[in-house]
């Protein structure tokens, strides 16, 4: 991004209009400069409104994340905690930009944020809608030493740790839905992908990126293909990003300090008292079959169980589920 497009975000993020005339005399260009780097910005997904006569803006506002003011907010406890954290306006996928930091130094314990995602992914390669400031798309690597036994239910763990964050900012109904999304009533608002980096059975690192919607322009929505909410909807006072941000971080790094001491075990009380679906019907479908029955919970594992039809109840570690509420 161009130091005039930074400027220029810089004014427009307070929400009010500016006319193209002010704009170039505080920036000292021309109109149609001005003009021209608008453009660009709407491509790169911010939503721009223009009235003539009047000038332009960004209705409601936005906040840049910055990395002092994430700093500020830390918790004393985990202030020193993230080694690094690195904010850019343009990446591919924060989790790709980490697996390639990975590869190239020690990167543990870091965190990276994008104001947009060209190419942010969900589980199972689905795409994850990315626009610009207005949401959360951050990444975090984390060192494990005792390989992928030590990972088991910590999509779960994190997902606890979400929760915790939002209810923080005053978010008291947020609910959960194995083995990796953030809900309120019926609505997705965030989700969680891990990666795996190294060693199976040994020293290994993981990859946790969490996406949460706080502004999502609807305009930019018709990609999403279920039900979706965000934290200007839900929220009764507006929540910074910068703010959400650290606690966020707070909460995930808290976690993560005792994860492979503790596992899942120690969280599994708390996800199932956030389960959206308990007790509804649902369906586990892998490669090779589909088996239906009704959501009991999780085990320790973090393992998804259901009660089949002839009453035994099965875990499943694995597959995509779906589910239908039962009236």
């Amino acid at each position: 991004m161009s130091d005039l497009q930074d400027k220029i975000l810089n004014i427009l993020k307070d929400g009010n209009f500016h006319s193209g005339e002010s704009l170039g005399d505080q920036l000292g260009v021309s109109r149609t400069a001005v003009w021209k780097q608008l453009q660009k910005l709407e491509e790169m997904g911010l939503q721009v409104e223009s009235v003539k006569g009047t000038g332009y803006r960004v209705a409601n506002g936005f906040d840049l994340l910055c990395q002092d003011s994430i700093a500020a907010h830390l918790s004393s406890a985990n202030a020193q905690m993230p080694r690094q954290i690195e904010i850019f306006q343009t990446l591919d996928s924060t989790n790709k930009y980490v697996r390639d930091r990975a590869e190239q130094s020690d990167y543990s314990a870091s965190v990276v944020f994008a104001e947009r995602q060209t190419s942010g992914r969900g589980r199972r390669g689905k795409t994850w809608v990315s626009p610009f400031a207005a949401n959360i798309y951050m990444s975090i690597l984390w060192e494990f030493e005792q390989g992928a036994q030590a990972l088991e239910g910590l999509s779960l763990g994190i997902g606890v740790a979400v929760r915790r964050a939002l209810a923080e900012l005053g978010l008291d109904n947020i609910r959960l839905k194995w083995p990796n999304d953030i809900y309120i009533a019926d609505k997705k608002l965030g989700g969680i992908l891990l990666e795996m980096i190294g060693d199976p059975a040994g020293q290994c690192s993981v990859i946790i990126g969490v996406g949460i919607n706080v502004s999502m322009p609807e305009s930019t929505a018709t990609d999403i293909d279920q039900p979706w909410t965000d934290l200007r909807t839900e929220s009764k006072e507006p929540i910074s990003r910068n703010k959400l941000a650290a606690v966020l971080v707070d909460n995930i790094f808290t976690l993560l300090d005792d994860f492979e001491t503790v596992g899942f075990a120690g969280y599994r009380d708390e996800w199932q008292a956030a389960d959206a679906f308990k007790g509804q019907q649902g369906t586990i479908s892998t490669p090779r079959d589909s088996i239906s029955g009704t959501v009991v919970g999780v085990d320790n594992s973090g393992a998804v169980q259901l009660r089949l039809a002839d009453g035994k109840v099965q875990s499943f570690i694995g597959g995509e589920l779906s589910l239908r509420r039962t009236k």
